[in-house]
């Protein structure tokens, strides 16, 4: 009788050390789990907003960052959100750094087959960090938000929008217009 091989679980520094190549992959609570690449529209979306938060943000101390920026949302799971943003990590302290663990704001743009994950574990795990203020989920299926974000009384509201909204971002005192992340020219 055969048995399964068993596997040690890595930690997120492990993780951090292997080199994927060109593919990309995320740790999973220990588990390596490979992500697949996203639609033409999945980078437009993406990109439209790390692009208005990166102009929107200059001269703040807080900097918009694409999915190649890595957080550490606990000793073995690191993430890749298509859009985060990070406060006072600008210094060459930080140029070398492949993963934070404080990031302010969260954007994950859904596919088919990254939603599950995405409103559930890592919804889970991002609210998990002190730092989190706000979590955007991106429908870009039907071009709806929703946002989960921080209050003082409750702990989150999360709130799921059936028209189109502006993202506002207290802590950073902005908006995201809805049009500009959905904006196709």
């Amino acid at each position: 009788m055969a048995s399964e091989p068993i596997y040690p679980l890595l930690t997120a520094e492990e993780f951090l050390e292997i080199d994927f190549g060109d593919r990309k992959a995320e740790l999973d609570n220990g588990i390596i789990r490979m992500m697949a690449g996203g639609t033409a529209r999945h980078a437009d979306v993406q990109g439209n907003i790390f692009a208005f938060l990166r102009v929107a943000l200059r001269g703040t101390g807080c900097r918009s960052y694409n999915s190649d920026m890595a957080i550490q949302t606990h000793d073995r799971s690191i993430r890749y959100p298509d859009v985060s943003v990070f406060c006072d990590r600008g210094n060459a302290s930080n140029d070398q750094l492949k993963a934070f663990d404080d990031p302010r704001i969260l954007f994950e743009v859904l596919s088919a087959g990254t939603a599950r994950t995405d409103l559930r574990m890592k919804l889970d795990e991002y609210k998990a960090l002190a730092s989190v203020d706000t979590i955007v989920f991106v429908d870009i299926a039907v071009e709806r938000l929703r946002i989960v974000q921080r209050t003082e009384v409750h702990g989150w509201s999360d709130i799921r929008h059936q028209g189109p909204v502006d993202v506002a971002l207290p802590s950073l005192a902005l908006s995201v217009p809805h049009d500009e992340i959905f904006a196709r020219d």
